[in-house]
């Protein structure tokens, strides 16, 4: 059951890195039921096989689209962490989307994991458990107003 205060968690794997993040979430399973999930595609189809117990919305696959939505929900506010298991060596045709969801991440203060240790790190922090355990940073717009300023 997901309670009021769940975190809004964004996963995302490329294909060689699937099975890497459902062995990761299977071992973390204690400390992540209870919060909200989104996914690309596939990871998500795959996902909901595998962890039927887990609230997991899809997006569309990452290469038509889903990377541009989960940047969206980034920029709305509407993700409070993103979990990215990313294949850096092959070569992704959408490497553009990756770039920008990861700029996205880093812009707007999300926590961003690209690997096992640093997503161990994450889920580890006392400031994980809850939407209001997170700490709060300025907005993008407070953080870069005069740079954003002078774009209009």
């Amino acid at each position: 059951m997901v309670h009021s205060d769940a975190l809004t968690i964004g996963l995302v794997a490329h294909d060689r890195m699937k099975p890497a993040l459902q062995d990761w979430i299977a071992r973390n399973l204690k400390v992540l039921t209870g919060h909200r999930f989104v996914a690309t595609g596939t990871t998500g189809k795959i996902l909901k096989e595998d962890l039927p117990d887990l609230e997991i919305t899809s997006l569309k696959s990452g290469p038509f689209g889903g990377d541009q939505q989960m940047g969206a929900l980034i920029a709305e506010g509407r993700l409070d962490a993103l979990i990215f298991f990313q294949d850096v060596m092959t070569a992704q045709p959408h490497d553009v989307d990756v770039k920008a969801l990861v700029r996205l991440s880093v812009l707007y203060e999300v926590p961003v994991a690209c690997n096992r240790a640093t997503a161990d790190l994450m889920v580890s922090s006392p400031m994980f458990s809850t939407k209001s355990s997170m700490p709060i940073y300025p907005d993008a717009q407070k953080a870069f107003g005069d740079w954003l300023d002078r774009l209009d």
